[in-house]
Formats: structure tokens, sequence, C-alpha cells
């Protein structure tokens, strides 16, 4: 190893993903499939035994894995990955199955059982439905039992996917409290170009660690393959929602998974921010479905981002959409500059009778602010 990479392999985040007790492991379809896109159960066995290893030196370990529509591709009979909404959920349907019982048999090799849990974009962003996905979660690792993750894309649509596992995994991250986030696909790590169209001319450079915005500049990212949904877009996006709730995050290659997992010593390591955020405030911020939209004056936009106050009605100017008492809503400045989401306390009707109108005009059961603080994050 040259002293350059032993000294970025030894970083303080590498020794996080190193230390974690609780990882998510995130497989992209193209580390399961072979380079014609047919389903490789030997390639999801050699990433099972890699996590088994992380698993047997004390970590708990979820899965999220994509690869259900490639599953069902030979099985149906298809020539190639389907591109209309209909048949995607067909392979999907079939493909779930032997995606399931392909874990369920490489982790059998070790006694361990697995479970799988699907969910839709809706199921995150309703708070009840995301409390329970955790709950379950949770309660199979009480059980010694490996959660296999995925996006139900039997019923989900595209007004209401993830778009990529790669989204979904950084949301399960926050969701069982994760240490880590491990996301493993055919891509080695972050460069500031794509290093497949690198010629000497034009280098790719590869990013060891990403500390902040400053080690982004010039990185351009591009979309992915065929045969999945996400790409460098998709990851780095992932990357950093899931650094900005305080998970550590590792991007690697499915064939470093040994590595990866063991002592991260491969791939781009992801900065945490440094204190972890709530769960409640991380829902409202990265996972809970906007119900309306109040535009704010230029002194509550002030008091909101910079003083972090609660949102008084007297601030707002307008609103918008069908929304209740403890619904999610986008707060934007008079530009439409989105500055802020949070749980608003009134039903849109109610709220719509109170703008214009100071706190000290309104009855004292009206005085509450419209957003509280607590329940208020800035974007």
């Amino acid at each position: 190893m040259s002293e350059d990479r032993a000294d970025w392999a030894n970083s303080v985040h590498r020794e996080a993903v190193r230390s974690a007790r609780s990882v998510v492991v995130k497989i992209g379809t193209t580390a399961l499939t072979t380079p014609t896109g047919m389903f490789d159960a030997g390639r999801l066995q050699g990433l099972a035994d890699a996590i088994e290893m992380r698993m047997r030196a004390g970590s708990d370990v979820v899965i999220v894995s994509s690869g259900a529509i490639a599953a069902g591709i030979e099985p149906l009979g298809l020539a190639r990955r389907p591109t209309d909404l209909a048949t995607k959920q067909a392979a999907a349907s079939v493909g779930q199955v032997a995606l399931v019982n392909s874990w369920s048999a490489a982790f059998g090799h070790y006694g361990r059982t697995v479970g799988q849990v699907l969910l839709t974009a809706h199921d995150i962003s309703m708070r009840v439905q995301h409390t329970n996905a955790a709950r379950t979660l949770d309660r199979l690792r009480t059980l010694h039992a490996v959660g296999i993750v995925n996006e139900n894309d039997t019923v989900a649509t595209n007004e209401i996917r993830f778009g990529d596992n790669d989204r979904l995994s950084a949301l399960v991250a926050h969701l069982v409290g994760a240490d880590a986030l491990i996301l493993l696909s055919d891509i080695d790590g972050l460069y500031d170009g794509d290093p497949r169209k690198a010629t000497e001319d034009r280098p790719a450079r590869f990013i060891p660690e990403v500390d902040g915005p400053g080690d982004l500049e010039g990185v351009t990212a591009g979309r992915g393959s065929h045969l999945g949904t996400g790409g460098m877009v998709s990851k780095l996006s992932s990357a950093l929602l899931a650094a900005d709730a305080g998970v550590p995050v590792l991007l690697a290659a499915a064939t470093d998974a040994a590595a990866a997992l063991a002592d991260a010593s491969v791939g781009t390591v992801f900065a945490p921010r440094s204190e972890r955020m709530s769960a409640r405030r991380f829902w409202v911020r990265h996972a809970a479905e906007v119900a309306g939209t109040l535009t704010l004056d230029d002194g509550a936009v002030n008091a909101v981002v910079r003083q972090r106050r609660s949102l008084l009605v007297a601030g707002i100017t307008a609103l918008s959409g069908r929304f209740y008492g403890g619904d999610v809503v986008e707060l934007r400045a008079q530009d439409s500059t989105l500055v802020a989401r949070g749980v608003v306390a009134y039903d849109a009707t109610e709220l719509g009778t109170m703008l214009g109108r100071s706190t000290s005009d309104l009855p004292a059961e009206l005085r509450r602010p419209a957003v509280h603080a607590d329940d208020l994050v800035a974007v």
C-alpha cells in the first residue's frame, strides 16, 4: 500500500465504518447480475459470505438489495430489462421470490434466517408506517434474522417510488439508527469524472474522502446502466443524505466487498455531520410527504432560517395545498426558494382565515406558532 493510500485508509471516518456495530449494506443490481444482465446467484453468495464475516465480527447488518426486476427477466422469458411500468412490476413480482430465496439459501449455509421487508416511498413518508418499519427491522435483529429490504416494485408507481435503492438505503440507515452505510455496486468510488470515459489528456481523479462541499468542486456524476436505476448521481445524492443525518458512508465496488466490510480500506468515505439528526427531524426534512406550502415574508425567513425560531402566523403571506394540523409543509421565501420544512399546527382552511393578522389580534387558542421551532428543519 502506498504512503498516500495508507494515510487515507486510516482516516477517522473509515475507522467509524470499520468499528460500526450496526451497518446497512446496499447492493446494486449490477453487483448481482452478469454482464448480459442475467441474475447471478453465485455473485450473491459471495456477497453473503463477506457480510457473514462482518456479522461474525460483531456487527448487526441490514441489507438493502436491488435486483428483483433483473431476477425476474429470465423466468419470464424476457429478452431484456422491461421499460414499461406494468412489465417491470410483473418482473419484480417474480424476481422478488427468486431474490429472497437466493438470500435465504446463501445465509442458510451459516444457519441464519432472513426476513423480507418491502417498502415504498409512501411507507417512509407516513409517520405510522415509518415507525412500524423501524420496529419490524429492529425485531428481526433481536431475533437474529437478517433483514432484506427492497423497494416494493410490484406496487410502486412513477409517482411514489424512491427512484432507486440508493436513496432507500440512506433512509433505512437512519430508520434503524445504523452507525454506517456501505453502498456496493459496480463503481469503486467517487471520481471527479466518469473513469470509463477518461483519457490521457483528461484523466478521472479518484476522491478517497469527502469531508464537505469543497471536496465535490468540479465533480461531474453520470447516470446508471440499463440494468439498474441508480448511477453516480444517485449514489452521491444518497451518500450526502445519509452523511447529513450523521451516518458515515462508504462507497465501494461489490468486487471489493470483503475489504469494504472488513476494514473499509477501499472506496470513498463520506464524513458525517458532527451531530446526529433526531429521527423526527430527519423524517421531516428527508422522508415525510409534503402536503402543502407556506410562503413567508422576509422577516419570517430570517427568524426561521437564521434564528431557528418558530414560524408565527403573522409571517405567512400565502398558502397552498390541502393540509391538516400535523402534516408536513414546505416553507418558501417570496421568490419561491425553499427555506425549510416543518409540521404545521393548523388546517389549511383555518390558517387561511388568519393570514395578515398579528398574534395579538387572534383569540388565545389560536396564538400558538403555525410551525413550532421543534418541528421545523431548515434546508
